[in-house]
């Protein structure tokens, strides 16, 4: 049997499919062949598969460094729900149960084992390693192990020095969703990867629907609050920048009569593990987190993520963000944000950058990177473009103008590319909306800064590409500060030119020149502004730049039937000038029946769940039960051509859902 037929095999027995997809067959195969992989994948696109089949045929153990404690336990409940033999060794283990966990696996009695990186460093693991046959460790959220990327994580610098410590190299996977290509080279070096393959399979969420909504602070909590009693059965995640905010806004969504539960780095772990418990499980509908609701997030169901304050980079809210509809079903990302929030961020960032692994210049370099991924946040909230099309290029992807959609979109075009930018009125049926954005979706109004850009790019000229965006403003508006001496600014034909632009719009501009490809700004300790791949534009006689100036205006809402397609698949109906606008993605629209039967099986996975004492995503995700539903399924072989069952769920609860099936069937004949 080839490798290629064992790895199909694998993922049929055990997780219910008959082919991988895109990019997780040549990863499997590379690393059942022994070659080291790097795997950048969006999430939902099913990295950990890309392990756990490898995992399944190889014969040692699978070593997976996860970052986060907290979601060990449901990782492994999943794999083992799979018939995949699975275990954890974390801090809230006593000594005595890792003793065990660890001689189970000496034994050969668990095929993956999950630790947190710190792990890697106690002697304790390191004697039991080296003991040990170890055929692949897989580094999830490798992107932590980079100072360039928005997570990065001290612990993960020695995950290359343990595996130096092995007597036998394993083959290493490392996989994230975020990662530039900076921090793609970073994961190589640091964790010291062979001649690996590195498959980068894209970033776009098509089943995703990006939403920007500029809004006072004082408005905020009524706007989720309205959303989320709209969209009272469905599951979200509202992030906020503070604790005080998350524990405010989770209170008065519950003195609303909304279900919601905060969580924090600042509460006890046994609450925390409370709140994370209550929301996995549906028990409550919604949690109200920082960041510290941290990576990988499993519960599959998610419909809904709005963040109450901008993030601190493009890299964080993708993350964030991208924990909606892992299942592949339509959902919906809202950013809502307005510019105190620019400001809180950029004083968070001029606090002190300790980290005691590294020098006080190279915190020095990593605060100045950390500057530049706000900077592309900030784009990403005035850009006029298809904000599909903006995180896809930040990643170094450019989506083609006629990128299919047809499998997704509700309604409309089919094809994304640049968004309309109207100052307003009725935008028509314009071409290249990709129907999954509010930029496309949606009228604003706009700033014409074809004027300052243009001038902005002079000056770049002007300097030879020598300088940072700081003195690059001084000389456009003018200024004779001592710093600038050695240019001789006087003489550039660009001093001045802008003196009748505030500061603050010279450098939003500037930034979003950046982040739109017309600049590139170097990495480094001195951060010099220089020509992007789209320079020459800025010199062409048709060039024309605008920016967001306001938040949307309202868009009028659509027919009854519109409405009820938008509700099933995770979109909300206009509820004034700074609402939602415009109608979600999905996949298909079930008819009745179809819906009436997912709800009931919907119910028997709560069931279930509740008497197994797992979350339901782990029984079944809702695109199972949506094809299920679809399906009806009544024997063992239909059964098993639902996508996502494999043959230990068939055996584990087949009986069960085929019995509701058949009870519904013949409910509907009579």
């Amino acid at each position: 049997m080839t490798s290629q037929q064992a790895a199909l095999g694998a993922l049929k027995r055990y997780f219910g499919y008959d082919s991988f997809r895109p990019g997780q067959q040549g990863i499997v195969e590379s690393l059942l062949e022994g070659q080291d992989v790097l795997g950048v994948m969006p999430t939902g696109a099913g990295k950990s598969v890309c392990y756990q089949v490898p995992a399944a045929l190889l014969p040692g153990i699978t070593i997976v460094v996860s970052p986060l404690i907290s979601l060990m336990r449901d990782q492994v409940d999943a794999l083992n729900d799979l018939g995949l033999t699975a275990a954890f060794v974390n801090a809230t283990q006593t000594p005595d149960e890792q003793s065990m966990v660890l001689a189970q696996v000496a034994a050969g009695q668990v095929r993956l084992l999950y630790v947190a990186p710190e792990r890697l460093e106690t002697g304790r693991f390191r004697d039991f390693a080296v003991r040990t046959p170890i055929s692949l460790i897989a580094v999830d959220e490798a992107h932590c192990v980079s100072q360039w990327g928005q997570d990065f994580r001290s612990s993960y610098l020695g995950i290359g020095g343990f595996i130096a410590s092995l007597p036998t190299r394993p083959t290493i996977g490392a996989f994230t969703a975020t990662a530039t290509e900076r921090v793609r080279q970073d994961i190589i070096t640091i964790l010291g990867l062979r001649n690996p393959t590195v498959t980068v399979t894209g970033f776009d969420r098509p089943n995703l629907y990006f939403d920007v909504v500029k809004l006072e602070s004082k408005y905020k909590a009524a706007w989720i609050a309205r959303y989320v009693a709209d969209h009272e059965d469905e599951s979200g995640i509202i992030y906020c920048a503070t604790r005080k905010e998350t524990e405010a806004l989770a209170a008065a969504l519950n003195q609303m009569g909304h279900p919601a539960v905060a969580y924090h780095g600042g509460m006890s772990p046994e609450v925390r593990e409370q709140a994370q418990r209550d929301f996995i499980t549906d028990r409550v509908p919604v949690v109200v987190a920082t960041n510290a609701f941290g990576m990988g997030i499993d519960k599959s169901n998610v419909r809904f993520v709005i963040h109450h304050n901008m993030p601190e980079s493009i890299e964080a809210y993708y993350q964030e963000a991208g924990r909606a509809g892992r299942d592949g079903e339509p959902s919906r990302c809202t950013l809502l944000w307005n510019e105190s929030d620019i400001v809180t961020r950029r004083r968070l960032l001029d606090t002190d950058y300790e980290n005691e692994r590294l020098t006080p210049e190279e915190q020095e370099i990593v605060r100045q990177s950390k500057r530049r991924l706000l900077d592309g946040m900030v784009g990403y909230c005035r850009t006029t473009d298809c904000l599909h099309r903006y995180m896809t290029r930040y990643f170094g992807q450019e989506l083609e103008d006629s990128f299919d959609r047809t499998d997704h979109a509700v309604g409309g075009d089919a094809h994304c590319g640049d968004a309309d930018r109207d100052t307003g009125g009725d935008r028509g049926a314009a071409p290249h909306k990709c129907g999954a954005c509010s930029n496309c979706e949606s009228t604003f109004e706009t700033i014409d800064v074809t004027r300052v850009a243009r001038a902005i790019s002079r000056c770049v000229h002007d300097v030879n590409q020598r300088v940072g965006s700081g003195k690059i403003v001084k000389i456009l508006r003018g200024s004779k500060a001592q710093d600038l001496a050695w240019l001789n600014p006087e003489q550039m034909p660009t001093f001045g030119m802008l003196k009748d632009v505030n500061e603050a719009r010279i450098r939003d501009v500037l930034s979003q020149m950046a982040t739109d490809g017309f600049l590139f700004i170097a990495e480094g300790r001195l951060p010099i502004v220089m020509f992007g791949k789209r320079a020459a534009e800025t010199a062409a006689a048709d060039f024309h730049y605008e920016i967001k100036r306001v938040e949307r205006r309202s868009v009028a809402a659509g027919s009854s039937a519109g409405a009820k397609r938008n509700r099933l698949h995770g979109g909300a109906s206009v509820i004034s000038a700074d609402a939602l606008a415009g109608s979600a993605l999905g996949l298909y629209v079930p008819d009745d029946d179809e819906e009436a039967l997912f709800q009931k099986l919907r119910d028997l996975r709560r069931t279930i769940a509740q008497e197994i004492g797992k979350p339901p995503y782990i029984v079944f995700s809702d695109k199972t039960l949506r094809d299920m539903a679809r399906i009806k399924p009544v024997t063992n072989a239909q059964f098993l051509a639902v996508n996502g069952v494999g043959q230990h769920k068939l055996d584990l609860y087949g009986q069960r859902f085929m019995q509701t099936v058949a009870l519904f069937n013949a409910g509907n004949m009579q």
